[in-house]
């Protein structure tokens, strides 16, 4: 497929970001040499001006958006309104004004948060309208879901080329530790790497560790999208996961494990659990694209810790309890 990411120039929206920083790996592998990786101190997408000076000035053929703002679940229900905001209007603004600047295909990058929070299991791409999400989440999920509703729409009345990907919660080396933002796994990677550290006798979690999640590891997430990108243009969403669903508390059990903390896990059941289960259908993206997740999760884990125990100084001293349970 060189020859098709050869002759296009890409915008990858979220470039500097965790998913962003492999996606363009990942389009250099595939063939691309034109790719450009605004940042938002250059471009605030936000903006609707500044989206069109981004594309009079950067004149792309395909723009992947993963410019988002996002964090756990603390941040969520801290706020909602930003997360609900800043998400629809810069997916909103972004594929209206490619539209008119005469972009050839958007690629929306959604969430599983999207999903109605008692979706049976797995959650089909047919089951994201057959309830309500997950309370803390759902400005966030109705935000990203819009751009499969917009990028529908324009499809039936301008034939524009979009389409709409959820991926499940990812993980991975350069993942964001910082506990305002982080999401469950880096959170309790760094909480029991600090606890082991200090020879604390406990860590503290929310929750009772029923919930499930199914994770995806961040370099088979973007291999998925840009395969994606290359090969499939219709107007249906596709499930980016990696078919293996993992309770909290086990979860918990194997991150201990991985990085040594040989402390008690005290549940704090006065918080909230969140979703009860999460884990999507994945055949339709091998069966459309050809993408099968490939890393084995305990190895995607050790090498996460292993990336993280040589990068901790940067995130040394921050402490935050509201991450430590899924979104």
């Amino acid at each position: 497929m060189a020859g098709f990411w050869g002759s296009r120039r890409v915008v990858v929206t979220g470039g500097g970001g965790f998913l962003g920083s492999y996606v363009i790996d990942k389009l250099k592998e595939h063939g691309a040499v034109d790719v450009c990786a605004p940042r938002k101190r250059e471009y605030d997408l936000r903006d609707a001006y500044v989206v069109r000076r981004m594309y009079s000035a950067l004149r792309p053929d395909i723009v992947i958006h993963l410019a988002a703002v996002v964090g756990g679940i603390g941040a969520n229900r801290e706020r909602p309104g930003e997360f609900f905001y800043d998400n629809l209007i810069m997916g909103v603004q972004l594929m209206e004004l490619g539209r008119q600047a005469g972009l050839q295909k958007v690629v929306g990058i959604g969430t599983g948060c999207a999903y109605p929070k008692f979706t049976p299991i797995p959650g089909r791409q047919e089951e994201p309208w057959n309830g309500y999400p997950e309370e803390t989440n759902a400005p966030y999920g109705l935000a990203k879901k819009m751009l499969l509703v917009q990028g529908q729409a324009y499809r039936q009345q301008y034939g524009f080329r979009a389409i709409f990907l959820l991926p499940v919660n990812l993980y991975g080396p350069r993942d964001n530790f910082e506990p305002s933002a982080s999401h469950v796994i880096p959170a309790l990677i760094k909480k029991c790497v600090d606890a082991r550290e200090r020879g604390a006798s406990e860590i503290v979690v929310w929750g009772d560790g029923s919930p499930t999640r199914e994770f995806l590891y961040v370099d088979d997430a973007a291999e998925g999208i840009v395969l994606a990108a290359e090969r499939y243009d219709k107007g249906e969403p596709v499930n980016l996961g990696s078919s293996f669903e993992i309770s909290i508390r086990d979860l918990v059990d194997i991150i201990a494990e991985t990085t040594q903390f040989r402390g008690r896990i005290r549940w704090d059941s006065s918080q909230p659990n969140g979703q009860p289960r999460r884990k999507l259908d994945t055949t339709k993206a091998e069966q459309e694209f050809g993408f099968r997740a490939r890393m084995d999760f305990k190895n995607g884990l050790k090498k996460t810790v292993e990336w993280y125990e040589s990068h901790r100084e940067a995130f040394r001293g921050s402490r935050h309890l509201v991450q430590e349970r899924p979104a």
